[in-house]
């Protein structure tokens, strides 16, 4: 009897084992990435003007993105905004870049090279439009800017194209009945603190860092941009669709705003990249901009704004492969 039971004995203890060493290779396989690497390479990140919302969430993005991503070394490129990122993007420029939905509907629309290419990862948070004008300024509304010097953003931004419909539906011509300076939100606010300016646009999240700090040190005011003119904004059709009556809360801007909301304009923003993409790159990026949101938000306070719920609405780009596969994973 005693030789059976220690056969028995050596035959539990192999099935012991042996289960032992399946567990501990499912262990190991759930811990450590073997069958999916980390993704490796280079890439690209388009941003914006150096003083702008993009820029700086590019900035502390790029940060999370070097923890998250070890083996990938990332550039930022500097940008003059919205137009231009989705140019550089499309072209095989760069491989990652945040803009307006009204100019990713518009790249599309007009047909440009590579528009087929584009996906989106994330909706991000929202532009308000924003139109400064020194405190004691005589501009009340859009159509008051006949014959005034307004900046109006770079060639390549989205605030150009956002502040020449603005003023069309307010029946100005943008080339005739204004004189246009191509500035960025990284000079505009010195130029009309200077007396060279009447009034500035800006297209960017609330607060933007270089508004703030004129309000603080100069007197200035918020245009407000009444519905009748969405209304009429809308009414152009086509990427138009993409804006939406909003108002700026009463302490977006204290100095500047007096306790008083805002009537505005708002567009969302998409992170935009291609089909070229990687799936387990891009992947990988969409899960750290949705991760690093509360870090990020705690300086880049429009970082705060993406919501999981909505990240995916990234119309009028559908979703990239690996985007998709990133928000399957977390679906509860």
């Amino acid at each position: 009897m005693l030789p059976a039971l220690s056969r028995i004995g050596r035959r539990r203890s192999l099935r012991v084992g042996a289960a032992a060493v399946v567990v501990l290779g499912l262990l190991l396989w759930w811990l450590l990435p073997l069958g999916n690497p980390a993704p490796t390479g280079t890439l690209t990140f388009s941003t914006g003007v150096r003083s702008g919302v993009y820029q700086r969430y590019g900035e502390r993005l790029e940060g999370a993105l070097a923890k998250d991503l070890p083996e990938v070394s990332i550039k930022l490129q500097t940008s003059e905004g919205s137009q231009q990122n989705i140019a550089r993007v499309a072209t095989g420029k760069a491989d990652f870049t945040i803009a307006t939905t009204d100019a990713v509907a518009t790249y599309l629309r007009d047909r440009k090279p590579g528009a087929d290419r584009l996906r989106g990862c994330v909706r991000l948070y929202d532009d308000y439009i924003q139109l400064v004008v020194e405190r004691g300024s005589d501009i009340r509304k859009v159509a008051d800017l006949r014959g005034k010097t307004v900046a109006v953003g770079q060639p390549g931004s989205g605030v150009r194209l956002v502040a020449d419909r603005l003023m069309t539906a307010a029946g100005l011509d943008p080339v005739a009945d204004v004189t246009a300076v191509p500035a960025g939100i990284d000079t505009m606010p010195k130029l009309l603190e200077d007396g060279q300016l009447d009034a500035f646009f800006w297209s960017g999240g609330l607060p933007t860092t270089a508004v703030a700090d004129l309000s603080a040190r100069f007197s200035i005011r918020l245009v407000p941009l009444e519905d009748a003119l969405i209304r009429q904004l809308q009414a152009a059709g086509g990427s138009t669709r993409f804006y939406r009556s909003a108002v700026m809360p009463a302490d977006a801007y204290l100095d500047a705003q007096q306790g008083q909301a805002v009537p505005t304009v708002a567009v969302a923003n998409v992170l935009v990249t291609t089909d070229r993409t990687s799936a387990a790159m891009t992947e990988a990026f969409t899960r750290t901009v949705i991760d690093s949101r509360d870090r990020i938000g705690r300086e880049v306070h429009a970082a705060q704004l993406v919501d999981l719920r909505t990240a995916i609405y990234t119309d009028p780009l559908p979703l990239h492969e690996g985007a998709k596969r990133y928000y399957r994973s977390v679906k509860p």
